[in-house]
């Protein structure tokens, strides 16, 4: 898989981390190093984590679906992107919302760090029925969504209206990850894109 695309993958997984570390971040009066730290640290070893979790489940039952694997890819990223795009819209979804606690510790950081990652769990799926390797993309999804989510926490109480900012964000990334499905199906020759 190309790097670009590996990246992209990435940008448009941690969108979910992102937005809520906006939110974090607006919650909180000012943000310590140690909090932002602890945070982005979580938010990245999980959403590493997930995609190879998700590898290794591919390759229990890949020889099954080896004829329609790419579909199944698709409707995966469309699945994860759609939700992303629901959840955009939706003002049900507010994860990152005040709370009197600490959000970047204890069980909530580990709700939140897990929350934000599952839907790396179904690319990593993605990559195993498509044959794709997933250590190089692992590390590079969890070093964006490390960088992201410290990024969002230092901003995020700047911003007054950091739902909005995390909205696009979200937007954004459901609709790349339903692009890159959209790409897979033309790859192997299922639709034919422009």
């Amino acid at each position: 898989m190309e790097f670009i695309t590996v990246v992209s993958i990435a940008v448009a997984l941690a969108m979910d981390a992102f937005a809520v570390a906006l939110a974090t971040g607006a919650c909180l009066d000012r943000p310590s190093l140690a909090q932002t730290a602890r945070m982005a640290v979580a938010f990245g070893v999980f959403q590493a984590l997930m995609p190879v979790l998700g590898w290794l489940l591919g390759l229990s039952f890949k020889e099954y679906i080896e004829s329609f694997d790419h579909w199944v890819a698709f409707a995966m990223l469309a699945f994860v992107g759609g939700k992303m795009l629901y959840e955009c819209f939706s003002d049900g979804g507010e994860e990152g919302a005040c709370r009197p606690k600490d959000p970047t510790r204890g069980l909530q950081l580990l709700l939140l760090a897990i929350a934000t990652s599952l839907d790396a769990m179904a690319v990593g799926l993605s990559f195993s029925l498509l044959g794709e390797p997933i250590v190089f993309p692992a590390v590079v999804i969890g070093l964006v969504c490390l960088a992201l989510t410290a990024f969002g926490v230092l901003l995020g109480h700047s911003f007054k209206r950091f739902r909005l900012v995390g909205r696009y964000a979200e937007l954004a990334g459901g609709l790349v990850l339903i692009g890159i499905g959209l790409k897979i199906l033309q790859e192997h020759g299922a639709i034919a894109l422009l």
